[in-house]
């Protein structure tokens, strides 16, 4: 989580509309087809099986292409390994960025149990 919130530093997100992002995505400002890609990511996460066809047909209205559809899912199944794996070896971030980014770590730690035994960031 914190390489990701990183990157959003990298291209202007303050650390503010990134803990807003992670308390709800919904209302940080960002457009809708951000918060609709957001939704199908969450719904590939949580319940994938829950996951209907409107939601993905939202993105496609929204002007995605199905390879672009495709990616928002892989990205979440792809992070999903990654958290479950970095959380059964108990592997925190890179000393480093912890170092660079410390007030969005600081939040991640809170928000997330990130920095504990197991949860990645």
């Amino acid at each position: 989580m914190l390489a990701h919130g990183a990157v959003l530093r990298r291209n202007g997100f303050s650390v503010d509309q990134i803990k807003a992002i992670l308390i709800d995505f919904r209302p940080a400002g960002l457009d809708e087809a951000e918060v609709d890609m957001m939704a199908l990511g969450r719904g590939f996460s949580l319940d994938p099986h829950a996951v209907i066809q409107i939601e993905i047909q939202k993105l496609r209205d929204h002007g995605f292409t199905e390879a672009e559809i495709v990616d928002v899912a892989l990205t979440a199944a792809v992070r999903n390994f990654y958290a479950r794996f970095f959380d059964a070896l108990g592997i925190n971030p890179d000393a480093q960025l912890q170092d660079r980014e410390p007030e969005l770590w600081e939040f991640i730690k809170g928000f997330s149990g990130a920095g504990k035994a197991g949860v990645p960031g």
